[in-house]
């Protein structure tokens, strides 16, 4: 009994010997153990969030190719010291750009400007080089690589890095082509620049209506009033003259106004082509203003003997080009000569309508005289469309219109058209 309690007792001697033993080496190991895996778990948290920084930045990276893309840019850098121009990417059209070689440099860009711009990028640079400005843009015209034909370019600059003393090491920016904007702003231009002068136009056109439409009105309500007291059969008929004269006036300028309406809505309807003997148009307008001609002396004649030939054209609108050139021929002419006739040119059939009028000064004989609303002489009856129907109405059938003058000898009006558009028959 005692030999078996002694061995229990040094057995859980032994025991607790061993477990001492146990705790001295085990606690150790076990903070190493809680060590290790702790800085395996930091590792862990770290990689995973350089993981989703790395997608982050592939994303932002693939948003960043895609904005380039869809704007068509280009994105460069630039060393201040040695200006060479590097490039990060480049998703302009291609064709006619400037391409610099590897190691290319600003100045190369430079050499390539057109002049007018070169001042502007310079002064810009220099601004952005001394801390003036901490960016700059410019728009300019560039010359490229395997064309002659200038394109549109607008750049933006900024300081990229800094040296220890705060200079600028390196500038970068953007490039894009903008001759698509450009195109746009021309057109707007244009487009504002249609809408003051047609506001002009027609703030002019109302001023000169309502004079030359008050004249033979006040001519016509005057006379009908004084006609009832007339005194004798002759000055009954030097009244009723008068107002027909106004009449005539009057339907004139309604025409003109008519005409004109038409040209501007449509290009005047549609052009009907057929062949017409030019003799025939000639003698209706020469019976129409007959006894004009005859009131002021002149002599209405046709070039050749009376021999114009066949054309093959709008019939209606060479009448009315004819018909103001003969209605403008009569007021200016007095005691002389009005012809019509036709000339061939080499590519071209002239028909021309010439007068022995006191002519146009050589300041005013250029082609602003087929503006509206322009005249030679401001005391003439008349709204100044006239001459700018016939330019329009030939430019329909194609063709063109001019005048040849000697002020005091008088004057040429003729109006041209082509021979693949018009059929000049042999005479």
């Amino acid at each position: 009994m005692t030999v078996t309690l002694v061995t229990v007792l040094f057995a859980i001697e032994s025991l607790f010997q061993l477990d001492v033993l146990a705790w001295i080496v085990g606690i150790p190991v076990l903070m190493l153990l809680i060590v290790v895996l702790y800085r395996q778990y930091r590792q862990s948290r770290q990689l995973k969030a350089e993981l989703d920084e790395l997608d982050q930045v592939k994303t932002l990276s693939v948003e960043h190719e895609l904005v380039l893309k869809t704007m068509r840019l280009c994105v460069w850098r630039v060393n201040v010291k040695t200006l060479v121009v590097t490039f990060d990417s480049d998703y302009r059209d291609a064709g006619d750009l400037l391409f610099l070689p590897p190691g290319g440099t600003l100045e190369d860009v430079f050499s390539h400007m057109l002049p007018q711009y070169r001042q502007t990028f310079k002064e810009g640079w220099d601004d952005l080089l001394a801390g003036v400005v901490e960016q700059f843009h410019i728009q300019y015209q560039m010359i490229g690589s395997h064309s002659s034909k200038p394109y549109w370019s607008e750049s933006y600059f900024t300081i990229e890095s800094r040296d220890l003393n705060g200079h600028p090491e390196t500038v970068v920016g953007t490039t894009m082509r903008i001759d698509q904007q450009k195109e746009t702003e021309t057109a707007l231009k244009e487009a504002l620049f249609h809408a003051e002068e047609s506001d002009r136009l027609k703030s002019a056109f109302l001023t000169n209506i309502s004079h030359e439409i008050r004249t033979p009105l006040n001519a016509i309500v005057g006379f009908s009033e004084v006609l009832g007291m007339a005194e004798s059969e002759d000055e009954r008929q030097h009244l009723v003259s008068l107002i027909q004269k106004n009449n005539t006036q009057l339907l004139t300028l309604f025409d003109d106004v008519v005409n004109m309406s038409k040209l501007e809505a449509r290009g005047g309807g549609d052009i009907t082509k057929r062949n017409f003997e030019l003799k025939e148009v000639v003698d209706e307008l020469f019976d129409k203003y007959d006894a004009a001609a005859k009131e002021v002396h002149v002599r209405l004649e046709m070039a050749d003997g009376g021999q114009l030939p066949t054309l093959y054209t709008d019939r209606d609108r060479m009448r009315e080009i004819l018909n103001q050139y003969l209605s403008n021929a009569l007021k200016f002419t007095t005691d002389g000569v009005v012809t019509v006739g036709v000339s061939e040119l080499d590519d071209t059939v002239r028909i021309w309508v010439r007068d022995t009028g006191k002519g146009i000064p050589a300041d005013k004989c250029n082609d602003q005289l087929f503006d509206r609303f322009a005249k030679v002489d401001e005391f003439v009856h008349g709204t100044g469309l006239g001459l700018s129907i016939c330019r329009s109405m030939a430019s329909t059938l194609g063709g063109s219109v001019g005048v040849e003058s000697e002020y005091g000898k008088g004057s040429i009006f003729w109006v041209e058209l082509s021979k693949e558009s018009v059929v000049y028959a042999s005479r």
